[in-house]
């Protein structure tokens, strides 16, 4: 059963399927922050970044990692560890990357809850489909340029290859998350059907961290196998259309909280 925002937490089993954001802990909402200090047991991905996984000081820590090309947890061993958590009375976290329910699988945990009888919530994140775009100076709209955006899964060529073809050339800001390793077949499909070669793209990695790194290029250089991304091996979101061409336009500096301090006092 899904509990409302204002239910207290007693001490029966109860999980909390929390959004963790982009990677910068600050970037948590405050009851993410609240239910992380208050876990038995957390159930993190392997993206997670480890600062937010130590916000939960007092709880058992596992990773239940799905990273491509590397050992991984599935699906049903994850629902079981949940429910198990639960039903021995803990308060589990299942804290996940971005948003639970924006291509995280979230839904899938939440029904398999509901089916166990197990009391949740979830506390929604801030997606890496629009903040790493917004981190890295791109809108992903923007009068004149987009006046809505789609967001797929690249992981799977089955999945994103129809999804693209019936997308109008330029007719919105395309957001490919999961999709550095398809990036050629993805600019191949959007090529096919009619985009420009020309079309500005970009790809961010590692949002919001310290590392974070963005490369800016075009389709025709997004699909080339000489690109040679700044961050070889770490994720990233892809970006594609016009507003891409604002990063450049828009740059904003993250400030430490200490620097910020710093003016404020100045002032």
């Amino acid at each position: 059963m899904t509990v409302s925002s204002n239910r207290h937490i007693g001490s029966t089993g109860f999980v909390s399927l929390i959004g963790a954001g982009p990677g910068d802990p600050e970037l948590l909402t405050l009851k993410a922050v609240r239910r992380l200090a208050e876990a038995d047991l957390v159930l993190f991905d392997g993206l997670v970044s480890q600062d937010v996984v130590a916000m939960a000081k007092r709880a058992q820590r596992f990773s239940v990692s799905k990273r491509v090309k590397r050992p991984s947890v599935n699906q049903e061993t994850i629902h079981r560890l949940m429910i198990r958590g639960a039903q021995r009375g803990k308060r589990v976290v299942r804290l996940k990357c971005g948003d639970p329910f924006v291509l995280g699988r979230g839904g899938e945990e939440a029904l398999a809850l509901q089916t166990a009888g197990v009391a949740f919530e979830v506390i929604p994140g801030i997606t890496a489909a629009i903040s790493a775009a917004s981190l890295a100076g791109i809108p992903v709209t923007h009068r004149g340029m987009a006046s809505g955006f789609m967001v797929v899964s690249g992981h799977d060529r089955n999945v994103f290859e129809p999804l693209l073809a019936n997308v109008a050339p330029g007719s919105m800001t395309v957001v490919i998350l999961m999709g550095v390793l398809q990036r050629s077949d993805i600019a191949a499909t959007l090529l096919r059907t009619g985009w420009s070669a020309d079309t500005p793209c970009a790809i961010i990695q590692s949002a919001s961290m310290p590392q974070m790194q963005l490369w800016k290029g075009h389709l025709r250089e997004l699909g080339s196998p000489r690109l040679t991304l700044p961050g070889k091996d770490l994720p990233g979101t892809i970006v594609i259309g016009e507003v891409t061409r604002l990063s450049g336009l828009i740059h904003h500096k993250a400030e430490t909280r200490e620097t910020i301090d710093a003016i404020a006092l100045r002032g």
